[in-house]
């Protein structure tokens, strides 16, 4: 294929490869979509793994509350397969609308507003139901269930620990830290408080050099623990493409379910590499995970893996919403250079920081290039340079190195390069 369709935003940017041997594209595995995926939720929720069907298990407990906790906007889910099979066995087992509270695991990014919610979960969905967004530096709203193995306090949103009943719904796909999210992430950090989530993700120092399996992930451990003290009931989670189509679907126990979809999300979305790139294009994968640069960073770590030392990084991602967060931009409007972040940050751990962190630790031993709505001088916050054009850019780099191994990502932020060994 010469030309190659690059994700950006609502559209994409065309970039012709010339053909060359030596500019691979790498995407993840395209695995045949399920034919009925409305039937095959409504058998997970049936035949679960590792508990009783979920209608047993709310007969079982008769709950007068309900929690199902929901991802926000930047992290795409299939609610039309999840949402009628649970509403199906809610009303089977005699569960009215007002005993459920859907809670929006925002973490720390903002709030939905109500247009949101209908643009995220639907308008029947919302006039039907009460949708709340957790709030994470809200303190009245949040229970202190005493600390985690590591020492840090466990703060988890009232919502959850008050309900009689607790299901997540989750998408499973690669997480340059935590390993996937789905299952457990839901919880933590998906409705936990501020410090919880902060002293948390510190811990992604120890990991992000050299990522362990998802088994012995130290981070994932914590998350997995937090969701066991918090009580989760039955999770429902997908493993798509990066155009939503459900490859698998995981009901049922915490782990149990979950392990079973990272399995299969690490056949998909890790892709195999022989050799390492002098340039790497990557998109982050269009709108909603180029909505800023908080969420475009994924795709930059990802390009990172397949990017020689001294090589270069072509960043496509529109972030229409900016930078994303307001200490992340905090960090990078100090004018700090990369190699002073990655002193400073470890020493004054914040999140919004750790972002800060992950831009600068590709930005030492990478040259980057973006193309995105931010100005050149934003740009430069980020130790990169503004790109107007990718094919110009493309061209330009092949006839200054013509030999030039290059690399493309055209979904960045869902595709893990793994060098073969």
């Amino acid at each position: 294929m010469a030309t190659i369709l690059l994700p950006y935003g609502n559209t994409s940017i065309p970039l012709d490869t010339r053909e060359r041997e030596k500019t691979r594209i790498y995407l993840p595995e395209a695995p045949r979509p399920l034919s009925d995926p409305l039937n095959a939720a409504r058998e997970a929720l049936r035949h679960p793994s590792g508990c009783p069907p979920l209608a047993e298990l709310l007969r079982q407990k008769k709950p007068k509350s309900i929690a199902v906790v929901v991802n926000d906007e930047t992290r795409p889910t299939p609610y039309a397969v999840f949402f009628p099979p649970l509403l199906e066995t809610f009303a089977e087992c005699g569960v009215r609308d007002d005993q459920i509270t859907f809670v929006i695991a925002t973490g720390l990014h903002p709030a939905h507003d109500d247009a949101l919610n209908r643009k995220t979960y639907g308008d029947a969905m919302v006039d039907r139901f009460r949708f709340v967004s957790h709030v994470a530096d809200d303190e009245s709203s949040l229970k202190d269930l005493g600390p985690l193995p590591s020492g840090i306090p466990l703060k988890i949103n009232r919502l959850i620990t008050d309900a009689d009943f607790v299901i997540t719904l989750g998408v499973v796909m690669p997480h340059y830290f935590a390993g996937y999210p789905g299952g457990r992430k839901s919880i933590l950090p998906g409705v936990a408080g501020h410090e919880t989530i902060e002293r948390n993700h510190a811990r992604m120092l120890e990991v992000l050099d050299h990522l362990p399996d998802i088994h012995d992930n130290p981070i994932s451990h914590e998350m997995i623990w937090a969701a066991r003290k918090v009580g989760v009931d039955f999770i429902l989670n997908a493993v798509v493409t990066d155009e939503q189509q459900i490859v698998h679907l995981a009901a049922g126990d915490l782990e149990q379910a979950w392990y079973e979809a990272t399995e299969i999300s690490g056949r998909l979305y890790e892709v195999p590499f022989q050799r390492e790139a002098d340039l790497c294009i990557a998109s982050a994968s269009g709108y909603p995970r180029d909505v800023n640069m908080y969420q475009s960073q994924k795709a930059l770590d990802h390009a990172s893996h397949i990017t020689r030392e001294g090589g270069s990084i072509l960043l496509l991602a529109e972030c229409p919403k900016g930078f994303g967060e307001h200490v992340f931009e905090e960090w990078i409007s100090r004018g700090y250079s990369p190699e002073k972040v990655l002193e400073e940050v470890p020493r004054h751990f914040v999140i919004g920081g750790h972002k800060a962190y992950g831009f600068a630790r590709v930005a030492v031993r990478a040259d980057l290039s973006f193309v995105s709505s931010l100005s050149e001088k934003e740009t430069a916050m980020l130790w990169a340079k503004k790109c107007v054009d990718v094919q110009n850019f493309y061209d330009d780099f092949l006839l200054a190195h013509p030999d030039a191994e290059i690399a493309v990502l055209p979904q960045g932020s869902v595709t893990l390069p793994v060098k073969q060994r």
